[in-house]
């Protein structure tokens, strides 16, 4: 019989379903690290919240452990990359608190609105101030949803029925999937100008930090009034409070912070700012909620192989994997390059198999592309529930077999639509396991996709190669492998190169301005 701990406190249906679907289960919450390392040898799943940290040492200690299941969406308290090298499948519960979260937006969005937090102080201090509070209303008003995916949909619907106007800015968005939402999709600076209102729902990545920075809360209209239940992150917190001070912006509710737990803060105490404990997802519901589908989904994996919501395995058979896997990762890597190398409007993703990779099946590929993919947009994707998100936001998936060679016994081409038209890169396995580029948008190149590298569009010119070459030593970055492709002689040329360091944005901005330089990107692998 299959034994899981509960090592974080957890809703007693949990260990119920467990039991009933013949898992034995253990109960013991508020271990400390050398407690749980001591015990931890005993188990073949452990179920776990927000508390219990599991690092490599714990891991190390867990020579039966098969899975980890999180009650909840963030797994910053598990070591995803030691528990794959381990063996050990990783799960979350997505969309186990979408409405909580949701909710809780909007319960922050009409406290701003009639500044209840101040209102209630005051009244219970007998000072009956019914002049000093003026609030105002959300009917009529502009709600800008920053994210439109599973919680920002919700929020929408919501502000609807609040006869609120919503526009969004989602890059994943296609017109289609804001009609059936019933919002308007916006740029990000027309949404800053228009909003009266601004609620974040979008994971904290390269792309998304700071996406309320100084500049872009200049842009705001005066006296807008902004929600961050999301990530601390988002928006930059010194700008924020600044804005609160001028009195440009109009008031503020952040339920997450940069640094959590947010015991002190430059923005406490400040007028017009409202702030709750990463309360998000604290409701009855959500945490029965998480507590079920987390005990289901592990009890399945345990009982009968069934992979759900799992972070670092596909849904695979024993038989396939061996053939299937490196498949998967070449088909991970090309569609992480094409989220990180495109933006825009993406409606529709095409995955070309040609020769020998139209033999294995194809639904790991494709759910290892668009996972490679919506990586970059969201931390809480995987092979399973990817296919889910794409067809949320609205992106077509096209699949495409040719079963006769061409240049390369096996082929993948992943292809994306974009303003600019038809997108596509391909790779191919050497030796039937070694993922490879071998195309990026049209040049022929060849290099292996792997940690740190740096993407350069430039003119095919003398003496670029080695002005770059001293941009990144003087930078003191050392240089791992050297891969160049271009059009024709005086054409167009690409640079990827893998560097034993991710380069900073400074340097980055450095390298653009390097004559005969298109463009040029940090990519990380």
């Amino acid at each position: 019989m299959p034994k899981v701990l509960i090592s974080d406190k957890m809703d007693p249906k949990a260990a119920q379903i467990f039991r009933e679907r013949g898992v034995e289960v253990d109960e013991i919450t508020g271990k400390t690290p050398e407690e749980l390392k001591a015990i931890i040898g005993q188990y073949d799943g452990l179920a776990i919240r927000s508390s219990t940290k599991v690092t490599r040492e714990i891991l190390d200690a867990a020579t039966n452990l098969k899975v980890v299941g999180r009650a909840g969406i963030g797994v910053d308290n598990v070591d995803i990359p030691s528990a794959s090298a381990k063996g050990v499948v990783v799960m979350n519960t997505p969309f186990g608190n979408s409405i909580t979260t949701a909710e809780h937006a909007i319960a922050l969005m009409f406290a701003l609105a009639r500044d209840l937090p101040e209102a209630d102080k005051s009244t219970q201090a007998g000072k009956w101030e019914k002049n000093r509070f003026m609030g105002v209303e959300v009917t009529g008003k502009t709600l800008g949803l920053i994210g439109a995916g599973n919680i920002g949909s919700i929020v929408a619907d919501r502000a609807l029925g609040l006869k609120m106007k919503v526009v969004a800015f989602d890059p994943f968005l296609s017109p289609e999937r804001a009609m059936e939402l019933g919002v308007e999709k916006v740029e990000l600076d027309q949404l800053l100008a228009r909003a009266d209102f601004i609620t974040l729902h979008t994971p904290l990545t390269d792309q998304t930090r700071n996406i309320l920075s100084a500049e872009n809360l200049a842009k705001t209209k005066k006296g807008v009034r902004i929600i961050n239940c999301a990530r601390g992150g988002l928006v930059d917190e010194a700008a924020l409070k600044e804005g609160l001070d001028s009195g440009h912006i109009g008031g503020a509710a952040l339920d997450v912070f940069v640094q959590e737990p947010a015991k002190e803060s430059p923005l406490f105490n400040t007028p017009n700012f409202i702030s709750t404990p990463h309360l998000g997802a604290s409701t009855n519901e959500a945490q029965v909620n998480v507590a079920i589908q987390v005990a289901e989904q592990m009890a399945d994996y345990l009982v009968t192989g069934g992979v759900t919501n799992a972070l670092n395995v596909p849904s695979l058979t024993a038989e396939e994997a061996p053939r299937v896997k490196p498949y998967m990762e070449l088909a991970e890597k090309l569609g992480s390059l094409v989220g990180q190398l495109t933006t825009g409007d993406l409606p529709r993703v095409s995955i070309h198999s040609e020769g020998a990779a139209t033999e294995v099946n194809q639904k790991p590929i494709v759910s290892a592309v668009l996972a490679g993919f919506l990586r970059t947009q969201t931390d809480t994707v995987n092979m399973v529930n990817a296919p889910f998100l794409a067809k949320e936001r609205g992106i077509e998936i096209r699949e495409v077999k040719t079963e006769k060679e061409g240049d390369y016994h096996t082929l993948i081409r992943v292809s994306v639509k974009t303003d600019l038209g038809e997108r596509s890169v391909a790779g191919t396995l050497f030796n039937h396991s070694q993922p490879r580029l071998v195309e990026l948008f049209g040049i022929k190149v060849e290099a292996d996709l792997t940690g740190h590298m740096l993407y350069v569009v430039n003119e095919d010119a003398p003496g670029f190669i080695g002005r770059l070459g001293t941009a990144l030593g003087e930078a003191g970055v050392n240089i791992g492998t050297f891969h160049l492709g271009r059009r024709e002689a005086g054409g167009e040329a690409v640079v990827l190169l893998s560097l034993d360091e991710a380069v900073t944005p400074e340097l980055i901005a450095h390298v653009r301005t390097l004559p005969g330089v298109k463009t040029a990107r940090a990519l990380k692998f």
